[in-house]
């Protein structure tokens, strides 16, 4: 392994450098990938209730819902909600947390009524 690296380095080093350097971005993307599956289809992770420690991309993908149906909840019109969790973008907007919670549940509770399982509409 090391003669052949030795070898590869001798003969196109650029190329070699790019060939590590791909193989390294394609290891750490392919364990995140494996990883976030893995977390996300285990049962506990699906449908949990929703708490003030979340952000709106963990609800997304806890309760399977497109980002556009998460942003219309907040009723922050173009602002990124990105990074900040619902107890923050409550306090942001001046309600209670459990007021934002029930947008999001009703939002989601009309988001399941209006789509099928598979995506298209019933």
């Amino acid at each position: 392994m090391i003669t052949s690296l030795r070898r590869m380095w001798a003969a196109a080093p650029v190329a070699t450098v790019i060939l590590v350097v791909a193989l390294s971005a394609s290891a750490v993307f392919g364990v995140r990938t494996i990883g976030n599956w893995v977390y996300w289809n285990d049962p506990a992770h699906i449908d949990q209730p929703i708490a003030g420690w979340m952000t709106p991309r963990y609800v997304a993908f806890s309760w399977d819902v497109p980002r556009p149906v998460m942003i219309d909840a907040l009723g922050m019109g173009d602002k990124n909600p990105e990074g900040r969790n619902l107890k923050r973008l409550a306090e942001a907007q001046g309600i209670p947390l459990d007021q934002l919670i029930a947008r999001i549940e009703a939002a989601i509770k009309d988001h399941r009524a209006t789509t099928t399982t598979d995506g298209g509409k019933p």
